[in-house]
């Protein structure tokens, strides 16, 4: 899939986030959306990730040579959901479950790649050993793996990163980079960072600075 921004602003009553932003995502590819804290990295993948509208300019969705705009339709946007997915370390999960059980819930609407299941996941990130704990005894550390799991195991072909390994130790980092490397050949990648760390296997990086 291809994602297309043409001409996108977002602003904030009367402050502009972004402005004049032209940039084809192509699929398959690794991008970076670099900036200062608070520059509106995170504000761009929520617009790329159709969760928020812009105020200018249009997101382009393309998928097998069928292109689709996302103001155009709430169903459109709706499908482009399921075709994405997301880590970052303001959304939630539940954490009344165990890992188990909200990896099942999750797979429920948006379902794994075929080579990992949820048992092998739980492994994969680490964390056999707290299978069965609910959520809410993790660190913030675990969780955020429980997070990159969802995200990255999800059969989709956009995955979005944003600062993808907060509350990850070395060993963390290590993790995500691997998971990237092994998992998400084939799918376009974007992340949102200001850490060299998070983002080094990126082909193409974007200073959003430049659309201030």
């Amino acid at each position: 899939m291809n994602i297309r921004l043409t001409n996108a602003g977002k602003r904030f009553n009367r402050d502009w986030i972004f402005r004049n932003f032209n940039h084809t995502f192509e699929a398959g590819k690794r991008y970076a959306i670099t900036g200062p804290n608070g520059s509106g990295k995170s504000t761009l993948l929520q617009v790329i990730a159709a969760n928020m509208q812009l105020s200018e300019g249009a997101v382009e969705y393309d998928k097998s040579g069928l292109s689709f705009l996302k103001e155009s339709s709430a169903r459109i946007s709706e499908y482009f959901h399921s075709e994405i997915a997301i880590a970052a370390p303001y959304l939630e999960i539940v954490e009344e479950m165990t890992a188990i059980e909200f990896l099942e819930f999750h797979i429920s609407f948006k379902p794994f790649i075929s080579s990992v299941s949820i048992h092998n996941a739980v492994e994969l990130i680490g964390l056999k050993h707290a299978a069965g704990k609910q959520i809410r005894f993790y660190s913030s550390g675990m969780k955020q793996r429980v997070k990159l799991a969802q995200a990255v195991f999800s059969d989709v072909p956009v995955l979005l990163l944003d600062e993808p390994c907060t509350n990850l130790d070395a060993a963390g980092y290590k993790l995500y980079n691997n998971l990237v490397e092994q998992y998400c050949h084939e799918k376009l990648v974007i992340v949102s960072s200001n850490d060299i760390n998070e983002y080094n296997f990126c082909e193409e990086r974007i200073n959003i600075m430049q659309y201030k």
